[in-house]
């Protein structure tokens, strides 16, 4: 398979450019206010929603549209590809529908203008990655996952989605315990960092990008540093300000780092 990255149209690469920007732009402001959602909500972004339907709508929107546009493509489509397809499924599969029945009956809300800019985001996310998978990109051959960025870039995915999964599942637990209060998360890598969900999102991330050598999936990690990292350095600051005996050592995402 040769690496050759190439535009089948000037607006991909043209619309490709003003994504990155945009990720770059989102850090800087969310660093300075966080997404008005759970413990960050506000008042002043408008009319709400359950929180679990507003995942549903933001989350589904991804897997469709990536799935659309690679069908779409002329690209040969071989296992490897499909494969990668599979995995963005299960995913979203999680986040769409496992994660919101899990905080089902959990009360909380999320503004519909948050719900609208999410479902935007993903569409847009979806696109870039399916379109690059079904048409831009290479045709990934079978040799393709003995080749070490596969390898390292799956046993990453995996293990982020796992760390992911299972911080989500703990800290939902925890709240459950409290009566639907926030509570100091323990266990696990919360003894380490305060957002491990957002560290195995990342992580997942990062090694989707390694599994498909792919620019289009690069940014998505990119993105997904931009969104997540400036959260979980918001909860670090709630959880302070909060409970006088959050652990001085723990970190915010990165343990013994950040």
């Amino acid at each position: 398979m040769r690496y050759v990255y190439y535009a089948q149209s000037e607006m991909y690469y043209t619309l490709f450019t003003i994504w990155i920007a945009a990720a770059v732009v989102a850090f800087v402001a969310l660093l300075k206010m966080p997404a008005p959602y759970g413990r960050h909500r506000g008042e002043r972004w408008g009319p709400t929603m359950p929180a679990a339907q507003g995942w549903v709508v933001m989350e589904l929107p991804s897997p469709i549209i990536l799935t659309s546009f690679f069908l779409a493509g002329s690209q040969v489509k071989t296992p490897v590809t499909w494969l990668f397809v599979v995995l963005w499924w299960i995913h979203y599969i999680n986040r769409s529908i496992v994660y919101p029945l899990r905080i089902g009956g959990s009360g909380t809300r999320i503004p519909i203008s948050v719900v609208g800019m999410g479902v935007a985001f993903h569409v847009l996310n979806g696109y870039f990655v399916g379109h690059y998978l079904g048409e831009v990109g290479p045709v990934y051959d079978l040799g393709w996952p003995a080749r070490a960025p596969f390898v390292v870039g799956a046993c990453l995915f995996l293990t982020g989605f796992w760390i992911n999964f299972k911080s989500d599942r703990d800290i939902i637990r925890q709240r459950e315990e409290s009566g639907g209060n926030y509570v100091i998360p323990r266990g696990g890598l919360f003894e380490y960092v305060s957002a491990p969900n957002y560290l195995g999102e990342i992580v997942e991330w990062i090694g989707f990008a390694l599994m498909t050598w792919s620019v289009a999936a690069l940014a998505f990690a990119v993105w997904t540093v931009a969104n997540l990292a400036p959260r979980a350095l918001a909860h670090h600051r709630w959880y302070r300000e909060t409970f006088d005996d959050y652990p001085n050592e723990r970190k915010a995402l990165v343990p013994f780092v950040v």
